[in-house]
């Protein structure tokens, strides 16, 4: 497993500290874990910023959020997103999901 080495500031080094006595968990762990969440947290947002500005289709924003077509659809229900697809969006979408 690659390693890596970051500078955080002091209120980071705080929290981390107090995150690492809430899981009870190792240093290694609680930063591994926070990345993986915060990376992911991150698709998801620019995956949903993409998709409200019309940039991409329902499907293309599936596959940059890392989730299932039907896992974005839930998520674009909960952040009120309206309809981004054009006719020809709703033919490709149709054609990825059969490929599944």
């Amino acid at each position: 497993m690659p390693s890596i080495s970051a500078r955080i500031s002091d209120d980071d080094e705080v929290e981390l500290e107090a995150v690492i006595e809430l899981l009870d968990e190792d240093k290694s762990t609680v930063i591994r874990k926070a990345l993986s969440e915060g990376l992911a947290s991150l698709r998801r947002r620019v995956a949903i910023e993409r998709y409200q500005s019309g940039d991409i289709s329902v499907n293309q924003a599936a596959r940059l959020a890392g989730v299932s077509i039907a896992e974005w659809l839930e998520i674009a229900r909960e952040h009120n997103l309206t309809s981004q697809l054009s006719p020809d969006d709703l033919d490709a979408d149709a054609a990825a999901a059969r490929e599944l």
